[in-house]
């Protein structure tokens, strides 16, 4: 009997497949792994949650809020702003329509004038204006041109706009699409940045649970596809009505060496074990001196309180890209940046884990509206680098590729 086939349990597959069963159609998911989540997994080291790379759930995601139970995941949030490190010291610069009690002090924060602050309402404003589908229809240039264009001063992009977007981007040049600037922006507009109380792998475990058991063959690696089968590294053959490539780059590559896949944005996360922490709020920092390795850090304890053991805090600090240093000497590099921040007490925090990520988030411009790909009779492609690199594309991407292959499957029957 021939099946629906997924290849891969990241978030795309995963959708894609809790789609098809929705529609009451079966299908299997064959995971290389040994657990589902792709590049959304999260580690337990000596009591602590370790996400592979920092990362945070935008609870406005519209395919996200359709799949997934936001009590189950028991989210909890980040403040509605951050604290910039500029001119030697901490400055608050938070959402006045959520935080109006901290105007004052963003009013005052030295990362931009007060026009700059203005331009930051209508920005938002724009971002919220229109359907989705309008907002990527719009003229499309990068993030920093159509920033410099909304008329931001070079010191409110150098000492904020820049690290903020280049950390969610992973692209400190900016160079990523306007139509995704704004579409973040949205999404932090309408709802907020949170993390699950069990770490980021919550979402990827939620979504399948709800799959009927043995729907996701985790240890499975496929080697070849032919027409109408896929071939396991075991020699077994699946017969599949329709198979569905949901994984990385390099596996799309593999198993369709036609397709042209995108290029890959970097990042370093690291992870130190604190005593206390030295923030006390649930605030992302941003380095807005413009130098050093250190582009954002987090208190994710702060945060979700689950993410440490009791009397202790987890410190995550990004780096954008893939630094050309020995581990070692770039945990001391960090380490020296955030003494000048914080102190002596810097000495006293324990490395816990570094994750390397050359593979983080996939580079996309143009970014086109997402659109179902079949790139051979009966063989699809899925994932955020056909959408938008976000959690929300990889799963709007999984739903539209199961949504096209059950309206082919009504129009044949």
């Amino acid at each position: 009997m021939k099946e629906i086939v997924i290849i891969g349990a990241g978030l795309a597959g995963l959708t894609c497949a809790r789609r098809l069963h929705a529609a009451g159609v079966s299908c299997v998911v064959f995971e290389q792994g040994d657990a589902v989540g792709g590049r959304v997994r999260t580690d337990f080291v000596e009591g602590f949650r370790l996400d592979r790379g920092f990362q945070v759930f935008l609870t406005a995601y519209p395919t996200a809020r359709a799949w997934l139970n936001y009590e189950q995941l028991q989210l909890h949030v980040f403040a509605a702003g951050s604290r910039v490190r500029c001119d030697g010291a901490m400055h608050e610069v938070s959402d006045p329509w959520r935080e109006p009690e901290s105007l004052w002090a963003t009013l005052r924060a030295p990362v931009g004038s007060l026009a700059d602050k203005v331009r930051i309402a209508t920005l938002r404003r724009s971002a919220r204006r229109g359907s989705l589908d309008q907002l990527w229809a719009r003229p499309e240039t990068t993030a920093l041109a159509a920033l410099r264009a909304h008329g931001f001063s070079e010191r409110m992009i150098e000492r904020f706009l820049r690290p903020w977007f280049g950390g969610i981007f992973l692209d400190r040049e900016l160079e990523t699409s306007s139509r995704m600037l704004e579409f973040v922006f949205r999404m932090f507009a309408e709802g907020h940045a949170a993390l699950p109380a069990a770490g980021m792998q919550a979402i990827p475990d939620q979504l399948a649970s709800g799959l009927p058991t043995g729907t996701v063959r985790l240890g499975a690696q496929v080697a070849r596809l032919e027409k109408g089968a896929i071939f396991l590294e075991s020699g077994e053959r699946i017969a599949a009505s329709h198979i569905v490539v949901a994984t990385e780059n390099a596996g799309v590559r593999a198993l369709l060496p036609e397709v042209v896949v995108s290029r890959w944005r970097a990042t370093t996360t690291i992870y130190f074990a604190i005593g206390k922490s030295p923030l006390g709020a649930p605030k992302l920092v941003l380095n807005g001196e413009g130098r050093g390795y250190v582009n954002n850090l987090v208190v994710l304890s702060d945060v979700a309180p689950s993410y440490a053991p009791a009397g202790q805090a987890l410190l995550a600090v990004s780096v954008l890209g893939d630094p050309a240093i020995e581990e070692g000497a770039l945990i001391e590099l960090v380490r020296e940046e955030l003494r000048a921040w914080f102190g002596a007490q810097v000495t006293d925090w324990r490395w816990l884990r570094s994750y390397r990520l050359p593979r983080a988030l996939p580079a996309r411009m143009p970014l086109v509206p997402m659109q179902s790909v079949e790139v051979r009779p009966g063989v699809w492609i899925a994932g955020d680098g056909r959408s938008s690199a976000s959690i929300q594309g990889a799963m709007e991407s999984g739903e539209a590729v199961a949504t096209e292959i059950l309206r082919q499957s009504d129009r044949r029957s």
